[in-house]
C-alpha cells in the first residue's frame, strides 16, 4: 500500500475533504455527501456568490494539496482525493442552492456526470496528468451537472435567483 501523507497535515486534510475520502466505499460518493452541508453553509453565510468564491478556493488548495498527496503515495490519482469532488459538486449545487428541494437533484446529476464523464470531463480524465488531472474532470462533470439541475429546475419552474439569469414564466 502506498505512504499517505499524515492525517493531521494540511495536504491529507485538504485532498481527503477532512478524512471523507478515506472511508472504505465509494469515497467520491462520500466527498461529495461531504462537500453538500459546506456549501450550503457558504450559502446561508453569503450566498451564491460566496459560494463561487469557495468553488475557486477550493480547486486551488485542491490542486496544491493533491499536488503534495500524489507526490507522497505516488499513485496518479488516488480514491481518497476527494477535493475535486468538493470542488465539482459546489459547481453543480450553484445554480439551485438558494432552493433546499433541488440540492438531490444536483447531488445526483453530479454523482451521474462524474461516473459518466462526458466530455470534455472524459478527455481530462484520460489527457492531464497530475493535480490538474484529478481536479479537471470533475470540475467539467460539476458544469454538467449543475447545468442539468439548472435545466431540470427550469422546467419545474423555479424562478432563479441570480441577476440575469432566465428565470422560468
Amino acid at each position: 500500500m502506498p505512504a499517505r501523507p499524515p492525517f493531521w497535515s494540511a495536504a491529507s486534510l485538504i485532498s481527503t475533504w477532512g478524512g471523507a475520502g478515506l472511508l472504505p466505499v465509494a469515497p467520491g460518493t462520500w466527498g461529495s455527501l461531504a462537500a453538500l452541508p459546506v456549501g450550503l453553509g457558504i450559502v446561508w453565510l453569503a450566498g451564491p456568490w460566496g459560494l463561487s468564491v469557495a468553488v475557486i478556493v477550493a480547486f486551488v488548495a485542491g490542486l496544491w494539496a493533491t499536488s503534495r498527496y500524489l507526490e507522497a503515495t505516488g499513485e496518479p490519482d488516488p480514491g481518497a482525493v476527494v477535493i475535486d469532488e468538493v470542488a465539482g459538486q459546489w459547481l453543480a449545487l450553484l445554480p439551485v442552492c438558494l432552493d433546499l428541494r433541488f440540492v438531490p437533484i444536483a447531488f445526483v446529476a453530479f454523482r451521474l456526470a462524474d461516473i459518466l464523464k462526458p466530455w470534455p470531463a472524459s478527455w481530462a480524465d484520460r489527457r492531464l496528468k497530475g493535480a490538474m488531472g484529478v481536479m479537471a474532470d470533475d470540475v467539467a462533470a460539476g458544469v454538467y451537472a449543475g447545468l442539468a439541475a439548472w435545466l431540470l429546475t427550469f422546467w419545474l419552474g423555479y424562478r432563479s435567483h441570480f441577476p440575469g439569469w432566465p428565470v422560468a414564466p
